[in-house]
C-alpha cells in the first residue's frame, strides 16, 4: 500500500498490509512496499520513526481512519513538535493486519427475528464467520451444525452434545491452543475451550453490545465463537509481529540510525510486544527501540510480570525488560470506560466474570484494565492534559490511568493521548 495522506493536512504515512501468517502482502507487480520504505529511509534519514498497530475490527478503511486520527491528533500538537527542535525529521508507519473478530457486524437491519427476513439475515452471518477461520470445508461442516441449532434455538443456556462437538472439531482446525501455562505465549493462555463456559460468560459480560452487536447474537448457541474468535485474533496479532513485523523493523534499525518509537492499540498491542521478541519470542531487534506505549491493551495484565501469582513463573514478554527491549519508557494506558478490554476480554479469554475494577488483581484480564502488574519497575499515574509534564525515567513502566480522557475502547485520538505519546518520546535517551 503506498503513502496515505491525513486529511486536511500534507503529512503522509506509510501504510504496510501484512497478510493472516505475517507476510507481507505484494504490491501490484510483485513488490514489497517495505524494502521501498528501507531504502527510503536510507536516502532521507529520518530522526524518528514512529510505528503504529491497531488492533480489532481493523479492515483497510477502518486502519485508514483510525492512523489519520491518531497521527493528526499528534500532529496538531505544535508545542510536542516544537520541541524535539529542528532537526526533528519524523517518518510515520501504520500497520494493517486482518483483526475483524467474528459477528454479525454486517446485520445492521436489527435483531434476528424468525421470519422470512430473519433467516435472511442468518445465512450473512454464518457466511462471515466460514470466511472469518479460514473458509475451508472443515470449517464449513461443524459452523453448519452450530448454526443449524442457532436457528432451532438462538438463546439456548445449554447446548446440545452435537454442538459441543462441533466447537471441538472447528477448534482443532484452525489450531486453537489456549489452556496452556500462565507464563504461555499470548496465544496460549486463557481457558481451554468450553462452549458451554461461554455462554455464561457471554451472559455475564454482555459481550454481543460492547461489540455493537445485536441482542440476538449476544449469547446462547453462538457464544462460543467468540471465544475460538478472540484465540485467533491474539494468533494473528503475535505471527504478525513475531514475524514480518519484526523483520521489517529490525531492517529498518540497519538502514539508518533513527530513533523508533512504538504504538499498540487494542490487540496491536500484543503486535508490538511481539516485534520486540522475535520468533518464538527469544529473539532481539538490532537495538532498543526508543519508546513503546500500549494504548488500552488487549492482552494479559501478568505478560511481563517477574512472576505470575500462582505460577511462580514470570509472563511471557518478561524477558523483554530483561533485555532491555526499549531504552525508554514503556508506558500503558487504561479506563474505567473501556469495557471491551474491561469486559469482553475477560470473558472471551477466561471464560469468568472478572471485569470490574477492584482491590485484588484477576487471573484473566486486560492491560487495558488493569495495566502491567507482577513488575517492580511498574507505576502507576493519572492522565494528564496536553499541557502537563510526566517526568518519565527511562527504562521505567507507567500504567497510565486515562479514564478522564478516554470514554471507550476506540476513544483514544484525543489530544490527551497524542501528549502522552510526544512526552514518551521525549523521555527516550538521545532523543535528538
Amino acid at each position: 500500500m503506498p503513502f496515505q495522506t491525513i486529511p486536511d493536512t500534507d503529512v503522509k504515512y506509510a501504510l504496510i498490509n501484512f497478510d493472516d501468517d505475517g507476510r507481507e502482502r505484494l504490491e501490484n507487480g510483485g513488490a514489497r512496499f517495505s524494502s521501498a520504505l528501507v531504502e527510503q529511509v536510507k536516502r532521507d534519514r529520518p530522526s524518528h520513526v514512529f510505528l503504529f498497530s491497531h488492533g480489532w475490527k481493523g479492515d483497510v478503511p477502518a486502519a485508514v481512519d483510525q492512523y489519520n486520527r491518531w497521527i493528526g491528533a499528534m500532529w496538531r500538537l505544535t508545542a510536542d513538535r516544537s520541541g524535539l527542535g529542528t532537526t526533528f525529521r519524523p517518518l510515520f508507519i501504520g500497520l494493517h493486519w486482518p483483526s475483524q473478530p467474528w459477528g454479525d457486524e454486517s446485520l445492521e437491519r436489527g435483531p434476528v427475528s424468525f421470519t422470512t427476513s430473519g433467516a435472511d439475515l442468518i445465512q450473512p452471518a454464518f457466511e462471515a464467520a466460514v470466511r472469518h477461520f479460514g473458509g475451508s470445508a472443515a470449517v464449513r461442516a461443524p459452523l453448519q451444525v452450530i448454526f443449524d441449532a442457532y436457528r432451532q434455538n438462538p438463546g439456548a443456556r445449554v447446548l446440545p452434545d452435537e454442538v459441543v462437538t462441533a466447537y471441538h472439531d472447528l477448534a482443532k482446525t484452525v489450531g486453537f491452543s489456549a489452556g496452556g501455562d500462565a507464563d504461555s505465549p499470548p496465544d496460549q493462555d486463557g481457558a481451554p475451550l468450553d462452549p458451554q463456559a461461554a455462554v455464561r460468560a457471554e451472559r455475564m459480560a454482555s459481550a454481543g453490545e460492547v461489540f455493537g452487536l445485536r441482542s440476538s447474537l449476544r449469547n446462547g448457541v453462538l457464544a462460543g465463537l467468540r471465544q475460538v474468535s478472540f484465540w485467533l485474533m491474539k494468533h494473528r496479532a503475535r505471527t504478525v509481529g513475531e514475524q514480518g513485523m519484526h523483520q521489517f523493523v529490525s531492517a529498518l534499525q540497519q538502514a539508518c540510525d533513527a530513533r523508533v518509537h512504538l504504538m499498540g492499540h487494542s490487540f496491536g498491542c500484543i503486535v508490538m510486544s511481539s516485534v520486540l521478541g522475535g520468533p518464538g519470542g527469544t529473539g532481539a531487534l538490532a537495538r532498543p527501540v526508543d519508546s513503546a506505549v500500549l494504548v488500552q491493551g488487549a492482552l494479559s495484565l501478568w505478560s511481563y510480570a517477574e512472576k505470575i501469582p500462582g505460577a511462580d513463573k514470570p509472563g511471557y514478554f518478561r524477558h523483554l525488560l530483561a533485555k532491555h527491549a526499549v531504552s525508554g519508557p514503556l508506558v500503558t494506558t487504561q479506563s474505567t470506560h473501556d469495557a471491551a478490554v474491561g469486559a469482553a476480554f475477560p470473558a472471551a479469554v477466561g471464560l469468568v466474570n472478572e471485569f470490574d475494577f477492584g482491590t485484588e488483581l484477576p487471573r484473566f484480564g486486560g492491560v487495558g484494565t488493569w495495566g502491567i502488574q507482577g513488575t517492580t519497575i511498574a507505576e502507576g499515574l493519572t492522565m494528564l492534559d496536553p499541557t502537563g509534564t510526566y517526568n518519565f525515567k527511562a527504562g521505567r513502566i507507567y500504567n497510565v490511568d486515562g479514564s478522564r480522557f478516554i470514554p471507550g475502547h476506540s476513544a483514544i485520538d484525543g489530544p490527551e493521548v497524542a501528549h502522552l505519546l510526544w512526552q514518551a518520546v521525549v523521555a527516550s535517551p538521545g532523543r535528538t
